[in-house]
């Protein structure tokens, strides 16, 4: 019996999403598409491998065991054709959260983790897309639930975040700020809050009851939007590096500090000799600069750290 990996692949994606119409968006294809392929494969195995009712899919018993070797099956033969290919490849690497310059922690580790080949992915959802797809190896900014099935991390950097507002700000002139000192304040938000995990729970966590939008037009843009109104502040990562932006001050965050926590992402099964090179460069990095430094009785975390080398 032969088996068709595109078969193969549409079965174990709707199996990773029970939704035929979610499975089908990522794997770039119609849901009667996807709905043939598993049935063809039905047809061959002579059984079913889903139930089908109103209320959705859900796994057979013969799907239910079918499924651990179906993704056995589907790392082999990507393995295969990553050997076809050859070793020289280029690691494709993406990131998001530009506001942040996520390439800067990437630039400390390239030099040692072999050639890469940088993207500029949108948003988590788009590199989401992009890594189950196949179009890149590997993605790198901050990770939040919920997250795919089919996808894994590894937690990089813990990074500290301050405060930069207006020189006119009333707090602008302190040497550091606890966060629940910015209650009175408006938090100015690149784009809709509901769409940044990090600034909502942060407003959420520390009563910041005044939020207001802008456009994300660059972070020049964005902090002389800030630096123009002493009411407003925002957050950043301590080390990014700011603009020349006059009226602008950055205040450290103190008892208890945000951290900012930045992963590797990658589809599990991805056999690229460049992600273990990578990820080791990155655990060295961590180590010498002291990234995954973590104390909950001084520091705030939208959620638990993770142990270096975990999945989510």
């Amino acid at each position: 019996m032969d088996l068709d990996m595109a078969q193969v692949r549409s079965f174990v994606r709707a199996a990773e999403e029970l939704h035929f119409g979610r499975a089908a968006g990522t794997l770039a294809i119609s849901q009667q598409a996807l709905s043939k392929r598993i049935a063809r494969l039905e047809s061959l195995l002579g059984t079913e491998l889903f139930h089908r009712g109103g209320n959705g899919i859900r796994l057979t018993e013969a799907g239910q065991r079918f499924l651990p070797p179906a993704r056995q099956t589907l790392a082999t033969a990507d393995a295969a054709v990553a050997a076809a290919v050859g070793k020289d490849r280029p690691l494709r690497v993406d990131v998001w959260g530009h506001l942040y310059a996520p390439m800067r922690t990437l630039a400390q580790v390239a030099g040692t983790s072999g050639e890469l080949m940088l993207g500029h992915g949108r948003d988590l959802p788009s590199v989401t897309a992009a890594l189950l797809h196949g179009d890149i190896d590997a993605a790198f900014g901050r990770v939040h639930p919920p997250l795919h099935a089919g996808l894994a991390h590894r937690l990089v950097r813990l990074e500290p975040v301050d405060a930069v507002l207006s020189a006119d700000h009333p707090l602008a002139a302190e040497p550091a700020l606890r966060p629940d000192q910015l209650r009175g304040s408006v938090l100015w938000a690149p784009g809709a809050l509901d769409r940044l995990d990090f600034l909502h729970q942060f407003a959420e966590r520390f009563g910041i009851r005044d939020r207001a939008a802008s456009v994300n037009l660059g972070l020049a843009h964005f902090l002389t939007e800030v630096a123009g109104d002493p009411r407003r502040f925002s957050l950043l990562p301590a080390d990014v590096p700011l603009p020349e932006t006059p009226g602008l001050r950055s205040v450290p965050l103190v008892d208890p500090t945000p951290l900012y926590a930045w992963s590797l992402l990658w589809r599990t099964g991805n056999v690229h000799p460049g992600l273990n090179h990578l990820t080791a460069a990155c655990a060295a990095e961590a180590g010498r600069s002291r990234w995954l430094e973590y104390d909950p009785a001084h520091d705030w975390l939208p959620e638990p750290p993770r142990a270096p080398g975990s999945t989510a």
